[in-house]
């Protein structure tokens, strides 16, 4: 029993060193007791605040943390008032990916200059400039979620005569050669192996090519590489290259039934015959709670590479009020969760989060296998990957510019409108609707 007092005591006092030694390193200075209000719509918040062992209150005992969990649907509509209002407004809080920018944008949050500057060799960039707005950092996040192509690799096999990653990648390295392979795919399977499930899986990819984000010195920009899409898309409907679900299951896509049908076998054409989806595009989460979820028995038949372009899909990012009471303490919250070294780490080793710290992303990131893709290191490839993506194309207005988009893309594709008609009530409708 003494004994197990005395472990317990040295326990305790590493706990007080540890935080000390975070809290003289982080550059901030926090002393005394403070009191932080923290919302968010993720629970990964709540086990990141109270992990017993590596968890923010373990280094922040003095600390007070209330937490609210806001689902969310529901999340903008509760956050938009308080912070206007500055009556309830929580000090830090959670950013999803859809909603992000409307917040960085808004000179509402709290500028975090100070913490990137002391902390910017050893994060990932895209997510930095997604959190940045003329030239200040309002917003930063802990993980990285690179797009890659996730494909069968029994089909690559019976089609391509190889699964490897690295002679794959050669098929569907440019759009392009990812077309060509479309037409190889069809004609050696008969008609029965599309690319993809819905040409609606490639938007991302193809956002992922621009030069230039949607707005352009106030004013609405179309990149070259939209355009391209809009072909695309039009060449494999009419070719039939894909699954055919916006053809054939009531304009479906992603996240219908018969997406996910086409991940384990069980997809059919309109005359009831088999069909095979080649590849998905996913990021990290998409593989480990998409796949791995709805595909369980295809588990071993899955590689990955990095496809024609380099993107992104989701994420999560925290920030703090501009006229928190706690500017400080709020800060320090923001540098332990999105890059404390420590917790970073064990918090990765925990999860396997894809994190964006490059220190620990080189300590960690050969040591994992993933069973599902055939003992292929996802972790290291999705690392890699992310080096490449360009997070200053990412604007507020995003999120309806692209809607308005889409809309027109299916208004040519289904053969309403010619391509320039389509682009012309695309234009018109943001002017409408936006202003731009």
């Amino acid at each position: 029993m003494h004994f197990r007092k005395i472990l317990l005591s040295l326990a305790l006092l590493c706990s007080v060193c540890l935080n000390a030694v975070a809290l003289k390193t982080s550059g901030i200075n926090v002393r005394g007791e403070s009191n932080l209000t923290v919302w968010t719509f993720t629970e990964e918040i709540d086990g990141f605040i109270n992990h017993p062992y590596f968890g923010y209150k373990v280094k922040h005992p003095n600390v007070q943390v209330d937490l609210k969990l806001i689902p969310t649907p529901q999340f903008p509509d509760t956050l938009d008032p308080v912070l206007e209002s500055g009556i309830g407004a929580p000090d830090v809080f959670a950013l999803e990916d859809a909603f992000i920018r409307k917040y960085v944008e808004s000179g509402l949050l709290l500028p975090l200059d100070d913490l990137y500057e002391e902390v910017k060799k050893k994060m990932a960039d895209y997510p930095i400039k997604i959190g940045s707005y003329e030239g200040h950092v309002y917003a930063m996040s802990w993980l990285i979620y690179p797009g890659a192509v996730i494909y069968r690799r029994s089909l690559a096999k019976k089609y391509l005569g190889t699964d490897d990653p690295v002679k794959v990648q050669g098929y569907l390295k440019s759009m392009d050669k990812l077309l060509d392979t479309a037409r190889l795919l069809k004609k050696k399977s008969n008609g029965k192996c599309r690319i993809v499930s819905t040409y609606k899986d490639l938007f991302r990819p193809y956002l992922g090519l621009r030069k230039k984000p949607w707005v352009v010195n106030d004013s609405l920009y179309i990149d070259p590489a939209m355009e391209k899409y809009m072909d695309m898309c039009k060449t494999i409907t009419n070719e039939k290259l894909d699954a055919g679900l916006a053809e054939f299951y009531d304009y479906e896509g992603q996240w219908s039934d018969a997406w996910y049908a086409g991940m384990n076998d069980k997809l059919a054409d309109e005359k009831g015959n088999p069909l095979e989806v080649f590849c998905y595009f996913l990021p990290p989460w998409g593989l480990h709670y998409v796949l791995k979820v709805e595909a369980k028995d295809t588990s071993g038949d899955w590689a990955m590479c990095a496809g024609p372009s380099s993107w992104y899909w989701g994420g999560t990012w925290v920030a703090a009020y501009k006229d928190t009471k706690n500017p400080q303490a709020a800060k320090e919250m923001i540098r332990y969760l999105t890059s404390d070294d420590f917790f970073i780490e064990e918090m990765a080793k925990s999860s396997g989060e894809q994190v964006g710290n490059l220190n620990v992303q080189k300590k960690i990131k050969k040591r994992f296998t993933e069973r599902y893709l055939s003992n292929q290191n996802h972790y290291e490839a999705f690392c890699e990957y992310a080096q490449k993506i360009d997070g200053s194309l990412v604007q507020g207005t995003d999120q309806w510019i692209e809607f308005y988009f889409n809309d027109a893309v299916t208004e040519y594709i289904w053969g309403n409108k010619s391509k320039q008609d389509a682009l012309k009530s695309f234009k018109n409708r943001v002017a409408f609707e936006m202003g731009l």
